[in-house]
């Protein structure tokens, strides 16, 4: 039957499923042509990889250095260069490692080193592929540098030969380099290269070394836990030296032992047995470093240890580097004199007694000098770096005071009172002179080293967020801290060169530089490395400002006195830290005596921390007290002054710091609380000018020293009878307090001259010369510099002439019977037995009638002066005038002779 179709197309369509279904295919072909065109694309761009990764591979390698077998065991050299560019040392050569043969060291040694660094060393050609994926995978997972993926081999060549950049170009040159090292060298010969060449940090190069710095052992005497703990230190030598950092050496050991273990060397019987053990307890009494540098050794030793910080597996002392450094070459001659026997620094004397000196420049963080200690490679221990001491009071400008300036906006006068005081616990705390001085400022509870203010300081910032302020700054601190850390209590104390640059971030306006010494690395190959440090504003310049210019009071005027060097612009702050108890006891200590102390300041151009203290515990080591005959607790602040007076020579270095348009000084007046601005009025000693943030400052103006109210109704009276002036004046009641009126008085056209000073409102001047003119002020004064008093008040007085003895002028008239009155304004005159006239009236004068025949005369019943008699004078002074002499005119009695 013919099928009919509508089209063309219908019927084509209708013939290719016909043939279809007799082949017995289905329709496939789009689906299969798409598979075979992913894998083409796939086989194309692999081989294009490949041979693109082949030929940057074969770029790479083409500039590998040679593979210099000399290189491989003779050290090279590496040259230290100042911060002026010049040549200032050599570190390393042959003689900075004993090189043992593979059958000299242990297999023991061997075990721990190859289960921690490369258990499938003895199975792969120079690169272990399988490791090498792993960390591939865990830096992916975890994070780049999760895990080191770089065999034995590999180290030794990135040792001898290479940088330690992480690029592709110098991992290509270290995997040709592996090859050719694995197939000119056996394996044992390659691991006795590596295990001479390693750095075991505390100048430790090579295994034999590092036993004998350590342990004071040989190879062959080391025992499980001791190779266990030098198998961990190449990953970090400095981070794991179990003379500086025992805690994180312990459990790195620990990982070595588990590693044993974990890869057949030990059992876990042997591991627990190992771990059990102190990582210290073994550690030779007296740890030496072999230091071979010609000079400048405290400075080289922080040289090494940034480099191997943050290069890793750089050795200074072999891999003839180039090393730019911050040092300064006239300040570290300085510091080591200072520390040397020749200085004449007290205490020489006593093997024990160290000291450690930090001096970094305050704007950039770089380190400029570092004093190590006296007998410095002798002893082990740079004390400058190494140690961690409780900071004692120089923690408290880091730890309470700037914080609360940062959070709280204090200003420096701001009123803290030192009072009786406990912790949160209820445990009394006390003052260093167990005395209390209640109110008084920010400032001078900082220059005094109060305790009791610090800590109210730090409770009212927080705990949290003080403990963050002081990491900031460098200061290394536990999640956790207490209250104790108010005045330097730590668990874990600092060392002066972290205690330096913390003070610096003050000095450079609120930024924080970690202290480096070095700022780049040259290798053989011609790279490169920059270590200069990045700084980070870490406060308000406000804040930094403020604790400085506290600071400087304490240096000039507080506690810290004596480092303070004249024309030289120094802030900072000195620390003492305390025997506990029963360390008291136990040896004897002295009342006063104290284990160490610290001194902290800096210049606008250098910042140095000293810290001077002990060794060891002894029963003659510790500083004498401050009052005793040698004055030992002054010791930081004395090598300090002497420091900065010859390092600080230029115009620069006595420059000021400069004065942020964040905060103003205002002048305050003393006591006040809160802050009252002083007035015009406020004598000059009860004024402090403090600083304020802008915009916190006080705005109203004291009334305590307003001006004093001018005397009113002053009179001045001649009491001829009596022959003296009478002065009198008011004043207001509520203005009496402690006022002081003073009296001068100038005769005829001289000038005033002092009188006396009295706290009545009255005075008697005896005696005036006849015919002179007196002109008397009279000014209230309220302070004993008489700078608050009041305007004068005068009056003007001329006393009559004397009169002739037969002159009939002086012999009044006897006025009769129903004459005129008697003296005294209207008054009638005294009968027999009443008083003559008081203060202020005037005695009969001349004209006027004597009393009438039959009367009595004025006066107690006396007789007036006849003919021929001489008035009352100079020589008859009534008991009354003496009386009166010393009364005002309130009738008050006038005691100032008494006070006299």
């Amino acid at each position: 039957m013919t099928e009919k179709y509508q089209s063309r197309e219908q019927r084509r369509q209708a013939m290719q499923e016909e043939r279809s279904a007799k082949s017995g295919t289905k329709k496939k072909g789009p689906k299969k042509g798409l598979f075979k065109k992913i894998f083409l694309s796939a086989l194309i761009i692999g081989i294009v990889g490949l041979l693109t990764g082949i030929g940057t591979f074969a770029y790479y390698v083409q500039s590998t250095p040679p593979l210099d077998e000399t290189l491989l065991k003779v050290p090279v050299p590496s040259k230290v260069y100042g911060m002026d560019g010049e040549l200032a040392a050599e570190i390393g050569g042959h003689e900075a490692r004993e090189y043992v043969e593979s059958d000299e060291i242990p297999d023991l040694v061997k075990d721990a080193f190859l289960a921690t660094e490369d258990v499938r060393f003895y199975e792969h050609n120079g690169v272990d592929y399988r490791r090498l994926a792993g960390a591939v995978l865990a830096n992916v997972t975890r994070g780049f540098g999760a895990e080191g993926g770089s065999t034995i081999t590999q180290q030794l060549v990135k040792l001898s030969f290479l940088s330690t950049d992480k690029t592709l170009k110098r991992k290509a040159q270290e995997f040709y380099l592996a090859y050719q090292l694995e197939s000119r060298f056996t394996k044992d010969e390659i691991l006795e290269m590596y295990l001479n060449r390693i750095y075991f940090s505390n100048y430790a190069y090579g295994i034999s070394n590092a036993a004998m710095n350590y342990y004071g052992k040989s190879l062959d005497e080391l025992e499980l836990h001791e190779a266990a703990m030098l198998a961990g230190l190449p990953q970090s030598p400095n981070n794991y030296n179990p003379v500086t950092n025992p805690e994180n050496a312990e459990q790195r050991r620990n990982i070595v032992l588990t590693l044993m273990v974990k890869h057949g060397k030990i059992t876990e019987e042997e591991a627990d047995e190992a771990r059990a053990i102190p990582v210290d307890s073994t550690l030779t009494d007296d740890v030496e470093k072999t230091n071979y540098s010609n000079k400048y050794n405290a400075f080289i030793d922080r040289v090494i240890e940034e480099i191997s910080d943050q290069l890793g597996d750089v050795d200074p002392q072999a891999d003839g580097l180039e090393i730019y450094t911050t040092l300064d070459v006239n300040a570290q001659e300085q510091v080591e004199y200072i520390l040397s026997d020749e200085s004449g620094i007290p205490h020489l004397e006593n093997e024990d007694y160290q000291a450690g000196i930090a001096l970094i420049d305050t704007q950039s963080g770089e380190i400029r000098a570092i004093g190590g200690g006296r007998n410095h490679m002798k002893t082990g221990t740079n004390y400058a770096t190494d140690i961690r001491v409780q900071p004692a009071s120089a923690i408290k400008p880091i730890l309470d005071y700037a914080p609360a300036i940062e959070f709280l906006d204090w200003s420096t006068y701001h009123q803290i009172n030192d009072e009786p005081y406990s912790y949160s616990s209820g445990t009394e705390i006390n003052n260093w002179d167990n005395k209390h001085k209640g109110y008084l400022s920010m400032r001078q509870h900082l220059a005094d080293s109060r305790n009791i203010p610090a800590l109210k300081a730090l409770q009212e910032v927080g705990l949290d967020r003080a403990r963050d302020f002081a990491v900031k700054l460098g200061i290394p601190l536990e999640e956790e801290i207490n209250e104790a850390y108010a005045i330097g209590g730590f668990s874990n104390g600092i060392s002066p060169l972290q205690m330096a640059g913390a003070y610096s971030s003050f000095g450079s306006g609120g930024v924080y530089t970690e202290p480096f010494a070095v700022t780049k690395v040259v290798f053989q190959d011609g790279t490169s490395v920059n270590l200069n440090k990045e700084s980070e504003v870490v406060m308000k310049d406000s804040t930094a400002f403020m604790i400085t210019d506290m600071l400087k009071t304490s240096v000039r005027s507080g506690l810290a006195n004596a480092a303070n060097v004249p024309g030289l612009n120094i802030a900072g702050k000195s620390g003492t830290t305390n025997f506990a108890e029963d360390t008291i006891s136990e040896y004897g200590i002295p009342e006063g005596g104290v284990p160490s102390t610290w001194f902290a300041g800096y210049t606008p151009t250098y910042t140095a921390t000293v810290w001077t203290g002990f060794r060891r515990t002894g029963t003659d080591n510790y500083l004498r007290p401050i009052n005793g005959s040698n004055q030992d607790q002054y010791l930081s602040r004395i090598i300090f002054k002497q420091l900065m007076e010859n390092i600080s020579t230029t115009s620069e270095d006595k420059s000021d710091f400069p004065v942020p348009n964040s905060v103003v000084r205002v002048p305050i007046e003393k006591g006040s609380n809160p802050p009252l601005k002083a007035s015009e009025f406020t004598p000059s000693d009860q004024i402090t000018n403090e600083y304020f943030i802008k915009g916190t400052e006080p705005t109203k103006v004291s009334k305590e020293y307003d001006k004093l109210p001018t005397p009113t109704g002053f009179t001045a009276q001649y009491d001829e009878e009596a022959n003296v002036i009478n002065l009198n004046w008011k004043y207001p009641e509520d203005r009496l307090e402690g006022v002081t009126f003073t009296i001068n008085v100038a005769v005829n056209e001289g000038s005033p001259q002092p009188l006396t000073e009295t706290k009545d409102l009255g005075l008697v001047v005896e005696s005036p010369d006849p015919g002179a003119t007196f002109t008397f002020e009279v000014v209230a004064v309220q302070d004993e510099n008489n700078e608050n008093k009041s305007d004068a008040a005068t009056q003007t007085i001329t006393i009559p002439e004397a009169v002739e003895e037969d002159d009939e002028s002086i012999i009044p008239e006897i006025p009769g019977d129903g004459e005129e009155e008697p003296p005294g304004d209207g008054e009638e005159p005294p009968g027999d037995g009443e008083e003559p006239p008081g203060d202020g009236e005037e005695p009969p004068g001349e004209g006027e009638e004597p009393p009438g025949d039959g009367e009595e005369p004025p006066g107690d019943g006396e007789e007036p002066p006849g003919d021929g008699e001489e008035p009352p004078g100079d020589d008859e002074e009534s008991d009354d005038a003496d009386t009166q002499s010393n009364t005002n005119r309130n009738g008050q009695r006038d005691d100032s002779e008494d006070d006299d």
